[in-house]
């Protein structure tokens, strides 16, 4: 519990008169907050408002241009995240920052390994430290596995425990449940609200308004860099926040759908994969968004996967508008008019240290946009410049590099990559996950108007209400097999989690 000296000073951090600018882009204007201890703050906003860059700031990963940090009262002066951490302040990022080769134990104590007398790391001490704190989060993951090997919600509970193991007065927490389950997020509240008893302040990050409500004490919002207001979450209403957020009435979260266009332009049969999915069968119709929901490890990105050749299927067969195909590999599926988007876009999505133009014309440089041998740089170039536009991507410019771009906008890069390629089959993987209501609006528009125009869309999301109101039919699976098919009108979330977890 907090100390009474602790109780007579609330305010832990204080963030006074701080901005930030990049070329072209002002990323924060004079923004003064304050976070206090046993409280949680959620901080909101589009993609772009300026939420990641105040949190680097706040984490010593950014330094800002004006203004300051102060640590109860005291001023901040923060060079590194390593300083940071020796403030007590910690951070989960939105985009993982762990190291695949590394077991999971290594990457929660990195630099920090119990050692012997003579400098040799004493395993046992060091899987027992990680047990604890797994046990803590009530997660069963063993401490020696290589990180690589986990599916990516574990991976997100292996950032949130080597956060914790510092033990920080202040804990920022970015998205953080971006890949978990409803009974993960759960427990990680659980943690939260434990975290609130000792005294610790959480700045709590999230486009998921259910959650905001459900763990913020107070909410602050942010839009185009500048602090917009803080109120607590009790004086707050989901519509009040959405319109603090963009300044604007949002017409919609999910569009109407035309119905499907008509012809099968996939079909599977009886497609397995051992240990992932077995004897999985269903078509896609032109102009149909064919939703996919299950739990964290029913085969969802395994099936995606072995559907656009990352990962071939032991059994079982795929029809192309009735032509048998065997993809070997994704050149092939593409070939055949398939796009992927995966679900995550920092790993097996985005060329972090490439700019945008090259983000985007990756797709095509062997295709449509090649005569004689030679790219047609100005042809792709200008139709790179429209989906800019189109899709509203907030960039500098098209050599602005795509890991300078915000969470959002990096998705809406991946996405009009495929868009490129003019896909008749277009495999959406999360296509939502990190992106602010608005930008989620606007997927969700541009998604209708894909399958409107005829483009099959096979959509992934772990957000059942996405799922239900952006889908003519919805396919469940449960455990690598469909445990059933749903129509438009008869899908609930009761239903579809009775499927999932049957």
């Amino acid at each position: 519990m907090p100390s009474a000296a602790d109780a007579s000073r609330p305010d832990l951090v204080e963030v006074v008169n701080v901005s930030k600018s990049f070329p072209g882009v002002t990323a924060l204007d004079r923004v003064s907050l304050v976070f206090r201890r046993g409280m949680v703050h959620a901080l909101v906003g589009e993609n772009g408002a300026g939420k990641s860059t105040l949190m680097k700031i706040i984490a010593g990963l950014v330094t800002p241009d004006t203004g300051e940090l102060r640590l109860e009262g005291q001023p901040l002066r923060l060079d590194s995240p390593r300083t940071a951490l020796a403030c007590g302040i910690a951070m989960i990022h939105q985009e993982l920052n762990l190291l695949p080769t590394m077991s999971v134990a290594e990457n929660i104590w990195i630099s920090r390994e119990p050692l012997t007398a003579f400098g040799l790391i004493r395993h046992a001490e060091l899987r027992r430290r990680t047990c604890s704190l797994l046990e803590r989060l009530h997660v069963d993951i063993d401490p020696d596995a290589p990180l690589r090997t986990l599916p990516i919600a574990q991976r997100q509970m292996v950032e949130i425990a080597r956060a914790l193991s510092h033990a920080p007065k202040l804990l920022i927490m970015d998205e953080p449940t971006s890949a978990l389950t409803e009974r993960e997020v759960e427990r990680l509240f659980a943690v939260i609200r434990e975290l609130k008893a000792q005294g610790t302040a959480v700045i709590y990050i999230s486009h998921r308004m259910d959650e905001l409500f459900a763990i913020a004490d107070e909410i602050s919002v942010l839009r185009d860099g500048r602090l917009v207001g803080t109120d607590s979450a009790g004086n707050l209403t989901r519509e009040a926040l959405i319109r603090m957020m963009v300044g604007r009435e949002l017409s919609g979260l999910y569009p109407q759908l035309p119905p499907p266009s008509g012809e099968v332009v996939l079909a599977a049969r009886g497609l397995t994969r051992a240990g992932e999915f077995h004897d999985v069968s269903f078509e896609l119709h032109a102009g149909e968004i064919l939703g996919i929901a299950g739990l964290v490890g029913s085969g969802r990105s395994e099936l995606a996967a072995a559907l656009f050749g990352l990962a071939s299927a032991s059994g079982g067969s795929i029809d192309i508008a009735g032509r048998p195909m065997r993809f070997d590999s994704p050149s092939t599926a593409m070939a055949s008019g398939l796009g992927l988007l995966t679900e995550d876009r920092k790993e097996s999505g985005c060329f972090g240290g490439l700019s945008v133009l090259d983000n985007l014309e990756i797709s095509v440089l062997n295709r449509d946009y090649v005569r004689f041998g030679f790219i047609e740089g100005r042809s792709v170039e200008a139709r790179c410049a429209a989906l800019v536009q189109e899709l509203r991507i907030r960039t500098p410019g098209l050599d602005e590099r795509i890991e300078n771009l915000s969470g959002g906008n990096q998705q809406k890069v991946l996405i009009g990559r495929w868009l490129l390629t003019n896909p008749r089959i277009l495999i959406l993987d999360e296509p939502t996950r990190g992106v602010d209501v608005g930008a989620k609006a606007e997927i969700h528009q541009l998604i209708a108007g894909l399958a409107a125009a005829g483009t099959a869309v096979l959509l992934i999301s772990s957000e059942l209400p996405e799922v239900i109101g952006m889908s003519h039919r919805i396919l469940v699976m449960h455990e690598g097999r469909i445990t059933g098919t749903l129509g438009r009108g008869e899908a609930d979330q009761l239903t579809i989690m009775r499927l999932a977890a049957r």
